[in-house]
């Protein structure tokens, strides 16, 4: 894979098998971002999981404390009080039949998440097929099958990030931008962290969370201590 001159020229500050304290990490990361906009910052985690085995499998929603410096779109799927509520709420689009017409018929996908309330999934179903492989089918897991429509909006709208772990065990999620006060970022981090750790299935033997690195858009990964986690 070729690199651009900008990463490889950032990568050279980066020790390859050095593990950073958290506060050295996130002082790297911002040094080494690459981009001329306020890239992303990435926190990518490792775990002992056997994902092939369904109790191993995590997935899950979380609101970071200081979001992650990106408003989401949001279109809520339901009827009567509940449409009214995710309307008041601050949901940017609202509807039922109509909505799902218009992402069948014409292709429509000008939002970031999806919320429906239970009596309206059924009538999603038939959209799973385009909904699923653009992870934006909703589902009980990451909260967003809900009857509280008003919470659920409002998670998003202050930050909220969704997680599941891929085929090896690892789980990638945003935690801020690279314009972020260091505390705050590591304050994210840190709440991430401890939410998969808590996380940990109880037939997980040995070490659970065997890697963690942060990286920002198109920048390299840097390594982090685990030890710098009360985990």
């Amino acid at each position: 894979m070729k690199r651009s001159k900008k990463y490889v020229e950032a990568s050279k500050l980066v020790e390859k098998n050095k593990a950073y304290s958290l506060e050295e990490a996130i002082a790297l990361a911002k040094k080494t971002a690459t981009t001329k906009f306020d890239s992303s910052v990435e926190l990518a985690m490792r775990l002992n999981l056997d994902t092939r085995k369904a109790e191993q499998q995590l997935r899950g929603a979380a609101v970071l404390p200081n979001g992650i410096g990106k408003t989401k779109t949001v279109l809520v799927i339901a009827k009567g009080e509940n449409a009214k509520a995710a309307k008041e709420a601050g949901a940017d689009f609202v509807g039922d039949a109509d909505m799902l017409e218009k992402i069948e018929k014409e292709n429509w996908f000008g939002f970031d998440t999806m919320i429906a309330t239970p009596d309206m999934m059924p009538a999603l179903g038939k959209l799973g097929r385009v909904l699923g492989p653009k992870g934006l089918m909703p589902n009980p897991k990451t909260g967003t099958v809900t009857t509280d429509v008003k919470k659920a909006v409002e998670d998003v709208k202050k930050g909220r990030v969704e997680y599941r772990t891929d085929s090896y065990g690892n789980v990638h999620v945003l935690v801020g931008k690279v314009s972020f006060d260091d505390e705050k970022l590591a304050e994210n981090i840190r709440s991430f962290v401890s939410i998969i750790a808590k996380s940990k299935p109880s037939v997980v033997k040995g070490t659970y969370i065997k890697n963690v690195a942060i990286s920002t858009t198109m920048g390299p990964g840097i390594k982090i201590d685990t030890n710098s986690f009360d985990n």
